[in-house]
C-alpha cells in the first residue's frame, strides 16, 4: 500500500466527516450567534444561557438528519470493506 492509496482512502473518509458534522456545527453556531446577539441587546452576561439552546438545536438537527447522517456512514464503510481485497492485492 503506497502513498497514494492511502490518500484515495483518506481523503473521501475527511469530506464525508465534514459533510456529516456541518450541520450539527452550523446549527450550533447560528443558535449561539442568536443567543449572543440577544445577551448584548439585554445586557444579560449569563455564561451558561447558550447551553440548552445549543443542545436543544444540535438534538433537533440529529432527529432530523440523523437518518440520512446514519446511511452516509454506513453506506460509506460498506464501500470501504468492498475494497479491502484490492487494497491487500486479492482482488
Amino acid at each position: 500500500m503506497n502513498d497514494i492509496e492511502i490518500l484515495e482512502i483518506a481523503l473521501p473518509a475527511i469530506v464525508l466527516m465534514t459533510k456529516l458534522s456541518a450541520p450539527l456545527l452550523i446549527a450550533s453556531m447560528g443558535v449561539g450567534l442568536a443567543i449572543s446577539i440577544l445577551q448584548s441587546v439585554t445586557q444579560i452576561q449569563e455564561f451558561t444561557l447558550t447551553f440548552v439552546p445549543k443542545l436543544a438545536a444540535v438534538g433537533f438537527v440529529l432527529l432530523v438528519g440523523g437518518n440520512w447522517m446514519l446511511r452516509e456512514l454506513v453506506n460509506s464503510t460498506t464501500e470501504l470493506f468492498l475494497q479491502i481485497p484490492a487494497l491487500v492485492g486479492a482482488g
